[in-house]
C-alpha cells in the first residue's frame, strides 16, 4: 500500500500560511460567528441594564458577575482541556451560549416583570461555561495550526475577531433600535449556533498524555508554576491585566452615549465598534508584517499608547473626537493582542497548553470583567470622565513598572521563539 505523502507546508513568511490549513478556516468561521454574537449581545445587555437602573455601578456589576465564575473555574477548566477532547469541550460550551442567549431573549419579551438580578443570573451561567471554553479553544487552536505559523494564525484570528467586533456592536445597536432588545438576543442565539456548526467540522484531536498517579491539584499547580517561572509570560499577562483594569472604558460606554455624548442606541453601537476599527487596521497590517522582531519593546509602546488614548477619551465631550480616541485605543490594543496571543502559544508545551491558557485567561478576565466593575465604582464616586482619564494615567505608570521589572520581556524576539521546536522553561 502506497504511503500517503505529507502535503508541503507553506513558507513561514507567507501571509496566507495559516489559512492553507482547512481546519483553521473552520476556526476562523467559528470565531467570526461567536464574536458577532457576543458583541451584539453585549450592546443589548448593557443598554437593557442601564435603562433598568440608570446606574453606572449596575453596568460595573455585570463585569463582576462575569468575572467571579470565570476566575473561579478557569484553572480547573485548563486541566479539563489538557485531559479531554478539546473540540468536544468547545462544542458543549457553545451549546450553553446558545441557550443563554435564548433565555435573555425570553426575559426581554416581558420587561414589566424583569429584574436586573435575572439578567445577572444568566450572565453568571454563561460565564461559568466560558471558564471551560477559553482554555480548550486556545489549546485546540495550537493543535490545528503548525507551530511555524503561530504568529500568522494569531494575526488572522485577531483580525477576524476585530472585524466582527466592529460589525457586532453596530449590528446590536441597530437590532435594539429596529427590532428591540429581545430581537437582538434571538439574533445572537442564531449566531452562536452557527459558531457551533463551524467547530463541529473540525476532527477530534489527540488527548495529551497524562502523568500516571498525578493528582488534580498537582496538575493545576504545574501550569501555574510554569507561568511563574517565565518572566516573559508573567510580564505580558500582568501588563495586560493592570492596563485594562485601570484604563478600560468599555463598560461605561452606555453612560457616555446617553448622558455625555447624547446619542441613541445606534450611536452606542458606533462607540462600541470604534476600538475594533482601529485594532483591525493594525492586525491586517500585522498579517503581512507580523510584529515578531522586537516584540517586547513594541508591546510596551502599544500599551502606553492605549493609556494615552484613554486619557483623550476621558476628557472628550465630542462624539467624533471620542470615536477617534476609541479607535486609536483599539489600534494600540490590536498590536498588543497579536503579540500576547503569540507569546502564550509559543511558550506553552503541548501537554500544558490548556492549563497555561487558563492562567492567561484569569489575567484577561480579571482585567476585562473586574476592570468593568472597577470602572463602575470609579465612575460612581469620581464621575465618568474623570474615572477614565485617571485610569489612563495609571496605565502609563504600569508600563513603566513592567519595563523596569521584566527585562526579558523588553528584549523579547518572537521570530527566534517561533524557530524553536519546543518551549523551554526559563528555569531549566
Amino acid at each position: 500500500m502506497k504511503e500517503e505523502e505529507t502535503p508541503p507546508q507553506p513558507p513561514a513568511n507567507d501571509p496566507f500560511a495559516a489559512l492553507k490549513t482547512p481546519e483553521f478556516r473552520f476556526m476562523i468561521g467559528s470565531s467570526a460567528c461567536s464574536t458577532l454574537a457576543s458583541r451584539s449581545l453585549a450592546v443589548a445587555l448593557g443598554l437593557q441594564v442601564y435603562r433598568l437602573t440608570k446606574d453606572p455601578l449596575a453596568l460595573g456589576m455585570v463585569g463582576l458577575v462575569q468575572a467571579i465564575p470565570v476566575v473561579s473555574i478557569l484553572l480547573f477548566g485548563g486541566l479539563v482541556a489538557d485531559r479531554n477532547d478539546r473540540r468536544r469541550i468547545v462544542l458543549t460550551t457553545q451549546s450553553v451560549s446558545v441557550l443563554c442567549a435564548l433565555v435573555f431573549a425570553l426575559l426581554a419579551l416581558n420587561p414589566q416583570s424583569l429584574s436586573v438580578w435575572m439578567l445577572y443570573a444568566v450572565v453568571f451561567v454563561s460565564s461559568f461555561s466560558r471558564g471551560f471554553e477559553s482554555p480548550a479553544y486556545t489549546a485546540l487552536e495550537a493543535q490545528v495550526v503548525p507551530r511555524q505559523h503561530f504568529v500568522n494564525a494569531s494575526a488572522w484570528l485577531s483580525s477576524t475577531w476585530l472585524t466582527f467586533a466592529i460589525v457586532g456592536p453596530a449590528l446590536g445597536g441597530f437590532a435594539c433600535h429596529y427590532i428591540g432588545i429581545s430581537g437582538a438576543y434571538f439574533m445572537a442565539a442564531a449566531l452562536y449556533a452557527c459558531a457551533f456548526l463551524s467547530i463541529s467540522r473540525i476532527k477530534p484531536k489527540p488527548i495529551p498524555p497524562v502523568e500516571k498517579g498525578e493528582s488534580i491539584w498537582t496538575s493545576i499547580a504545574q501550569g501555574v508554576q510554569f507561568v511563574k517561572r517565565s518572566q516573559i509570560l508573567v510580564g505580558a499577562m500582568a501588563l495586560d491585566l493592570f492596563a485594562v483594569l485601570f484604563g478600560g472604558a468599555v463598560a461605561l460606554l452606555p453612560v457616555f452615549a446617553e448622558d455625555i455624548l447624547k446619542v441613541d442606541a445606534r450611536g452606542l453601537g458606533y462607540l462600541e465598534s470604534a476600538p475594533a476599527v482601529g485594532a483591525l487596521l493594525v492586525t491586517i497590517w500585522s498579517v503581512r508584517r507580523p510584529p515578531a522582531r522586537n516584540a517586547g519593546r513594541i508591546l510596551l509602546f502599544a500599551v502606553a499608547g492605549f493609556g494615552f488614548s484613554m486619557i483623550l477619551f476621558g476628557f472628550s465631550t465630542n462624539f467624533y473626537l471620542s470615536m477617534f480616541a476609541l479607535a486609536l485605543s483599539g489600534a494600540f490594543d490590536g498590536i498588543s493582542m497579536v503579540i500576547r496571543r503569540s507569546i502564550v502559544r509559543l511558550l506553552s508545551p503541548e501537554n500544558m497548553r490548556g492549563r497555561i491558557a487558563s492562567v492567561n485567561m484569569i489575567f484577561i478576565s480579571s482585567s476585562n470583567e473586574i476592570g468593568a466593575f472597577e470602572s463602575g465604582v470609579a465612575a460612581r464616586f469620581l464621575g465618568t470622565g474623570r474615572a477614565v482619564w485617571l485610569g489612563g494615567m495609571l496605565t502609563l505608570l504600569v508600563v513603566g513598572i513592567t519595563a523596569s521589572l521584566a527585562p526579558k520581556l523588553r528584549t523579547l524576539d518572537l521570530h527566534k521563539k517561533q524557530q524553536e521546536q519546543e518551549p523551554i522553561s526559563e528555569s531549566s
